[in-house]
């Protein structure tokens, strides 16, 4: 190999951040306050502290802080996986015949298999530091179960995990990591809350959604003494957590004054594509750099692409905080596509707020269009991406080959956010040729959008 960048750039132990970064501080339009569903106010400290746990109240709405120190617990366990390694991906490369160099980011270096570790360690930290006895979530794929399963078994926290019912479906084995590491996990929605036998009354037979499931967990954490709700994605807490990512990135890559033109990630919620891009954009914020950003999305939950800018609840349920983000309505229930995790009806309100502002771009695909993208990344990089994480490639691959076509030299950056083996059912149906796409209707978005709140502000 003629060039000096080796296929894996690693950062020594002591090179990990010890604080995360919070864009927001560098944000002139700062995203909208969460609001009480009752009186449309700002909620306040107090409103929240019968939901999630105090430490994480204070991140969420901290719009100032650029930076937030790790508490040395949370650092202790990141050290087992951390730092991630940024992959220079030759093969690909050469597969595509592109002039583009292309990197990943890659998070799926734990028994958890994805980038959801990073924010389920701090907030089981939390949750144990304030004395709880455990915490309740939900999940979609089942990535963010598994982390928060670990988490809470490393802490000596109680958790309960509601999965979406096409996820606890199709994808067993993750559902048994979640239980060896001591979860229960109930299949969403359920008869075990008045909100799952709410819905499952009007939706019967319904496959489920993450809204459905938010509403379960947040139902289940307010009944019990001593619980509280934790959230993998979406919230500002969680992409706080996640800059880990994007803070080894922009350090590994500046080691060998690597400047990416483009970075790309796959988006549902946030988490990952907020990780990946905050230092980055707290650069284009502050006018030290630009870079292209754009956010990748499933053409069956079409957020960014398709939604509004508007409050929204974000829950099925209704009965979560009001979050001003990019929404295809809460009663919309995605189709069963196999990206569980990004089946979300919203987007980060960190996030719309920068795409509603021109900072990034948004663009989707179909399912068969990504697991192509994923089947040709495996049998040239040797790694089995997530579902989810091949939205980001199949842009990336995208982008690589519009260089080609014009001959530039562009540098991509994208985040791979986890590995796929459990999977397989996904990679079954796209490999048995049984795979298909779904795109809702226009009248399909109209029956979420009807449903949004009116708030005037």
């Amino acid at each position: 190999m003629s060039e000096k960048i080796p296929y894996k750039i690693y950062l020594e132990e002591s090179e990990m951040p010890r604080q995360w970064y919070n864009v927001r501080a560098d944000m002139k339009n700062k995203p909208a306050p969460l609001l009480n569903p009752g009186t449309l106010k700002p909620m306040t400290f107090d409103e929240l502290r019968p939901v999630f746990c105090d430490e994480l109240i204070k991140q969420e709405m901290d719009d100032t802080t650029a930076y937030i120190d790790i508490p040395e617990e949370i650092l202790d366990f990141y050290r087992m996986y951390r730092p991630s390694p940024v992959m220079r991906a030759y093969n690909l490369e050469k597969a595509l015949g592109t002039p583009a160099k292309i990197y990943y980011k890659f998070e799926g270096n734990n028994t958890s298999g994805s980038h959801k570790l990073n924010s389920a360690l701090a907030q089981a930290y939390y949750a144990k530091k304030q004395g709880l006895n455990g915490v309740t979530t939900e999940t979609g794929a089942g990535q963010w179960g598994t982390a928060l399963s670990m988490a809470c078994a490393f802490f000596g926290v109680d958790c309960k995990v509601y999965m979406v019912k096409v996820s606890y479906e199709q994808k067993p084995f993750r559902r048994e990591v979640m239980r060896t590491y001591g979860a229960s996990v109930t299949p969403s929605p359920s008869n075990t809350t008045n909100i799952g036998r709410k819905i499952l009354e009007e939706f019967p037979g319904t496959t489920g959604s993450l809204g459905c499931a938010i509403s379960e967990a947040v139902e289940a954490a307010t009944s019990q003494e001593g619980y509280r709700y934790v959230l993998g994605s979406v919230l500002n807490q969680v992409l706080l957590h996640q800059s880990v990512i994007g803070l080894e990135a922009k350090k590994a890559l500046d080691k060998y004054g690597i400047k990416p033109d483009i970075i790309i990630g796959c988006a549902g919620g946030g988490s990952n594509l907020g990780g990946l891009i905050s230092p980055f954009m707290g650069e284009k914020l502050r006018g030290e750099a630009d870079y292209r950003i754009i956010a990748v999305e499933p053409a069956s939950c079409p957020s960014f692409t398709r939604g509004k800018f508007a409050y929204d609840f974000c829950d099925t349920g209704m009965v979560c905080p009001l979050a001003k983000m990019y929404t295809l309505g809460s009663g919309f229930i995605p189709s069963p596509n196999h990206a569980g995790g990004l089946r979300y009806h919203g987007m980060s309100s960190i996030l719309s707020q920068l795409y509603h502002d021109g900072l990034m771009e948004a663009r989707s695909y179909e399912q068969t269009a990504v697991f192509d993208a994923a089947t040709q990344f495996a049998r040239t990089e040797g790694i089995l991406p997530a579902p989810e994480s091949s939205h980001a490639i199949r842009g990336a691959i995208d982008e690589a080959l519009k260089c080609k076509e014009t001959g530039e030299e562009k540098t991509i950056l994208f985040g791979l956010t986890g590995t796929g083996y459990f999977d397989m059912t996904a990679y079954e149906k796209y490999n048995n040729g049984e795979m298909s796409d779904y795109i809702p209707t226009d009248a399909d978005l109209e029956k979420g959008f009807a449903g949004l709140p009116k708030v005037d502000l």
